[in-house]
């Protein structure tokens, strides 16, 4: 969920707006794969709700993470249009909204704010997810440091969680009022 969080937090409602219109709803059956290691996506990803697997093919199927409702999915690929390295399964029933690359891009060429706003988010959830692999392997730092970084993180984001999780919200309610495709 803090993922989601960090990326809305940064958004304004307009651009919330314009990705619930946008993006399509859609319902990932148990077992399906959403993004296929090595093979191009065409979409950017936020999990309403469900549970996918994360995991690399090439390396006997080793499973790399989990990922629930509030995380965006696809966002590496989005950034530099290579394939995934990775594939995501659904574990369970899942909603994603689906977000067409062709539409993003052109939205960030026209609308400057928003690209500023969106890349803006993106940054911030791929430093924290960095820095959350960074500390769960410990380079170079000691545990006390470990635990100061952690801390400072979690309290330059407290003031906008409370606004990020009703943003949130507004995203599922929408999300989940559009017809499937």
């Amino acid at each position: 969920m803090k993922q989601v969080l960090l990326f809305l937090g940064v958004l304004n409602n307009d651009d919330l707006d314009w990705m619930i219109l946008k993006g399509r709803k859609e319902t990932i059956a148990p077992g399906k794969v959403l993004i296929q290691e090595g093979k191009a996506i065409d979409a950017f990803y936020i999990v309403v709700n469900g549970n996918f697997s994360v995991r690399i093919e090439s390396l006997d199927n080793k499973e790399l993470a989990r990922i629930v409702s509030g995380e965006i999915v696809g966002e590496i690929s989005f950034i530099d249009a290579r394939p995934p390295l990775a594939t995501v399964r659904a574990e369970t029933e899942s909603l994603v909204l689906s977000i067409p690359r062709l539409q993003l891009n052109a939205k960030l060429q026209q609308d400057t704010g928003f690209a500023s706003r969106f890349y803006h988010a993106l940054a911030i959830c791929l430093s924290d997810r960095m820095r959350g692999t960074v500390s769960r392997l410990g380079y170079g730092m000691e545990l006390e440091d470990l635990e100061k970084e952690k801390g400072s993180l979690e309290q330059g984001i407290v003031g906008n969680m409370d606004l990020a999780r009703v943003k949130f919200d507004w995203l599922v309610n929408g999300v989940k009022g559009r017809k499937s495709s």
